[in-house]
């Protein structure tokens, strides 16, 4: 059955003239059949400059947003247009707006896993990946309002010098289901095991790690490291990249538990259904777009690690 979706997918792709973007930590058949998988700012980035005019984003609602925003003149389905993120949830214009009027003379830097109204809002976007090179590129702020995700905040804010940072209090429900006690307790049944976390996780899990990485960097050091068992501390939708791509390496998820169910809502299905129907389209509102776009092109411009 797989298989005859699968090549159903492939052969209305190439009618439609599509490109299928795939986030890391999508199912893993939905993954195999897309044409690029990735983190959600790189796949978008990838989504502008692909010559395909439809582009099919198999993701949570901020990261088509995002893809369409950079690409407003492409169409850019969404394969389950009601799978969202609790993170980007955490933090609402009027929120935002009150928390500016708090701190007046911070500049607003804005994680991508948030709305395109609110990266509207902002000074300027990052991602996992640069966020402390987005940071240390406001020379000329001395106060830093760091938006949604208080825990990746609070680990740039250990990596950055002479800045004062304010937090709102999001956070991704994922990444708070790894703990330190399941930490220790894998180090203990693999103690050759190097340990590599996600800056969205605790405070104290990021502090057991050897790494502290976004997805594209654990996919990077998987590859480049000499260990050979790694514990992962991400949503286990990462963990078939890595075995894909790794297989002669042993990866142990640091918690069984860190999935995130709106990542899990697309389907070979509901991609078929999409390019047969063409009815799960993303809109941003222009005015909306063009402040929001000026954000992200900000943070592309300094360069980017992931």
């Amino acid at each position: 059955m797989t298989e005859d979706l699968a090549s159903e997918i492939e052969k209305l792709k190439e009618a439609r003239r599509a490109v299928i973007l795939a986030h890391n930590y999508q199912p893993d058949e939905v993954q195999d059949v897309a044409d690029h998988v990735g983190d959600s700012l790189g796949l978008s980035i990838i989504a502008s400059t692909t010559e395909a005019g439809l582009i099919v984003f198999c993701g949570v609602y901020f990261m088509a947003e995002t893809a369409k925003i950079l690409s407003p003149k492409k169409t850019v389905l969404m394969p389950e247009v009601i799978a969202g993120c609790p993170m980007a949830d955490m933090i609402t214009v009027p929120k935002l707006k009150k928390l500016k009027e708090e701190h007046p003379g911070a500049k607003v830097v804005c994680y991508v896993n948030s709305s395109a109204a609110v990266k509207a809002e902002s000074d300027i976007c990052c991602t996992s990946a640069n966020a402390v090179n987005v940071v240390n590129s406001l020379t000329d702020a001395d106060e830093i309002l760091f938006v949604p995700d208080k825990y990746l905040g609070m680990y740039v804010a250990t990596k950055v010098k002479g800045k004062k940072f304010y937090f709102s209090d999001g956070f991704c429900p994922t990444h708070m289901k790894i703990t330190l006690e399941q930490i220790k307790k894998l180090k203990e049944e693999h103690p050759a095991a190097k340990v590599i976390v996600h800056p969205e996780c605790r405070p104290e899990v990021i502090a057991l790690a050897d790494e502290v990485l976004s997805t594209g960097g654990m996919l990077k050091f998987a590859k480049s490291s000499g260990a050979r068992e790694i514990i992962v501390g991400t949503e286990i939708g990462l963990m078939h990249r890595l075995k894909k791509e790794n297989p002669d390496k042993l990866f142990y998820p640091a918690s069984p538990l860190a999935v995130c169910p709106n990542m899990k809502l697309t389907t070979l299905e509901k991609i078929l259904w999409s390019l047969e129907d063409l009815k799960t389209e993303i809109t941003v509102p222009e005015d909306i777009a063009n402040r929001a776009r000026s954000a992200i092109e900000k943070m592309v411009n300094i360069g980017r690690q992931d």
